[in-house]
């Protein structure tokens, strides 16, 4: 995966609202690679099953309302 530290973190997540067995995927931007120098860090949440599909669901809308945006709004040339 581009951008990713050489030791991502895998961890069991504790978190409320998450399936049990739910993982949290976690790693930092390489020190020269971190954009105006700040610390970057990337925590990623794999959900699965009914709460899988709901964000996936969630996303499409998400996606296809930005998408609409765009189109009615163009990048003036």
């Amino acid at each position: 995966m581009p951008g990713q530290g050489k030791h991502p973190e895998i961890q069991d997540s504790n978190s409320p609202g998450m399936v049990n067995n739910a993982r949290v995927i976690s790693y930092n931007i390489p020190e020269g690679e971190r954009p105006g120098g700040i610390k970057v860090r990337y925590k990623i949440r794999v959900a699965t099953g009914k709460r899988g599909r709901q964000l996936d669901a969630r996303q499409a809308k998400v996606i296809m309302e930005v998408l609409q945006w765009l189109s009615q709004h163009p990048a003036p040339s």
